[in-house]
């Protein structure tokens, strides 16, 4: 392969990555300065100081001398009219106008925040910042005799930009035999019994439970949930049904501790196809059924025909040969394709939990998940699908910086923890 051919299938894998098309540098755009009017930076250093009424702490947090603090607060009070802060040698109070105007400065300042992040993501800035992010490792799969050793880095490199949320407590655990790794947010204790199986994506081939620490922890944050991240066997060393045994082990060790009700599972891309290659297995062998699954992007058609009708029919062909020679031919390793446990668009999905499905409006397997609700629907489940105003698959991954990630996640949240006769409004 020629270092140009290498280029050209580059960028057409980082467009089926972001749905959209890496032709051109003009694609990535620049990030735009957010220049603050003076009043919005002053509102900003009266908030810092009010709310721990301290001007040292207020100045080391916007990294700015006190001096220069102080002068920005005289200069708000001058302009508002009204003294804002008390100071004295060794007390800072707020005078009732400095009071009345804290809860609505902060109000203000996360509308400006939130608004200059939906102005970014509409601009093409955020999706930009996950292309060069992608960019490495859509560089991996051009090579056409791509070794699985270095596909693995690159998958592991790419998760390796982000860290779990601080205040989560990781520790490892062998469930039912399988690696593992327990995600515990900040307000979770023994007492909560709320407890998510995450089944992480990876074409059955990538991925590990530590490299998802990130998301797994996000999730236990927005879900208030100890969330049990499962390390299964990859593919081609451990062809089907390994993953799926592993999966299956690690959700009857959450029920051994749990009550079917307080369970949930959640998958992302090829894990969404674990995710229910796992309800099948308990309800095979007569085991509850948890109390709801979220599927995250799902990719739920090992054949890779499924597919976004914006995509032209021979470019989703090729693509789709490529995808089935990669990954589901070492997944598989001679086993049907059409097997239920494989594939989840075949399967019987009568009597499985209600479900939420979330896509992007752009990703180039969207049809997947609107076909696997169609299919649960059909079955007479409580399948609700969500979609995104954004072109990256497996969107949910860039959650620390992209607003539709975080946004999903909060929706997530809300519907595992709803009750089940409850009808949660999607937004597809």
């Amino acid at each position: 392969m020629t270092a140009a051919d290498r280029d050209r299938s580059t960028r057409r894998i980082l467009g089926s990555m972001t749905g959209i098309s890496n032709d051109a540098d003009s694609n990535v755009v620049a990030l735009p300065s957010v220049v603050e009017a003076v009043e919005l930076r002053h509102l900003r250093a009266f908030v810092a100081v009010a709310t721990d009424l301290n001007f040292t702490r207020a100045a080391e947090r916007l990294y700015i001398s006190q001096p220069a603090l102080s002068r920005q607060i005289s200069i708000l009070e001058r302009r508002i009219g009204c003294l804002l802060i008390n100071r004295s040698t060794h007390h800072v109070t707020l005078t009732m106008a400095g009071e009345a105007l804290l809860a609505r400065a902060r109000t203000l300042l996360d509308d400006v925040e939130e608004a200059v992040h939906i102005a970014q993501a509409v601009g093409g800035e955020l999706v930009g910042r996950v292309t060069r992010l992608l960019e490495p490792l859509a560089t991996t799969y051009a090579d056409d005799g791509i070794d699985i050793d270095d596909a693995r880095r690159a998958f592991e490199d790419l998760h390796a930009q982000f860290t779990p949320p601080a205040e989560v407590r990781i520790r490892p655990v062998t469930a039912n035999g399988v690696p593992s790794l327990i995600c515990t947010p900040s307000s979770n204790d023994h007492l909560t019994r709320s407890r998510i199986l995450f089944l992480h994506g990876g074409s059955f081939t990538l991925g590990s439970a530590y490299g998802y620490r990130h998301l797994a922890g996000a999730l236990a944050e927005a879900c208030d949930a100890e969330v049990l991240t499962a390390d299964y066997r990859l593919a081609p060393e451990y062809p089907f049904p390994a993953a799926l045994d592993d999966c299956e082990q690690a959700y009857r060790w959450l029920l051994e501790r749990n009550d079917s009700e307080d369970v949930a599972i959640v998958g992302d891309s090829t894990g969404c196809g674990l995710v229910v290659g796992t309800l099948l297995r308990a309800r095979q062998h007569g085991l509850p059924q948890p109390n709801s699954a979220v599927l995250m992007s799902p990719a739920v058609d090992p054949t890779w025909i499924t597919h976004n009708p914006a995509v032209s029919s021979d470019a989703a062909q090729q693509m789709a040969r490529s995808l089935r020679d990669r990954f589901t031919e070492p997944y598989l390793n001679g086993h049907p394709i059409d097997d239920p446990f494989v594939s989840p668009l075949h399967a019987d999905l009568t009597g499985l939990p209600r479900l939420l499905v979330q896509a992007a409006t752009g990703d180039t397997l969207r049809a997947h998940a609107l076909h696997l609700v169609e299919h649960a629907q059909q079955a007479g489940l409580d399948a609700r699908l969500e979609l995104y105003p954004t072109a990256v698959h497996d969107f949910h991954v860039f959650w620390s910086f992209l607003p539709e990630a975080a946004d999903a996640l909060q929706r997530a949240a809300h519907f595992l923890h709803a009750p089940q006769d409850k009808v949660v409004a999607g937004n597809g």
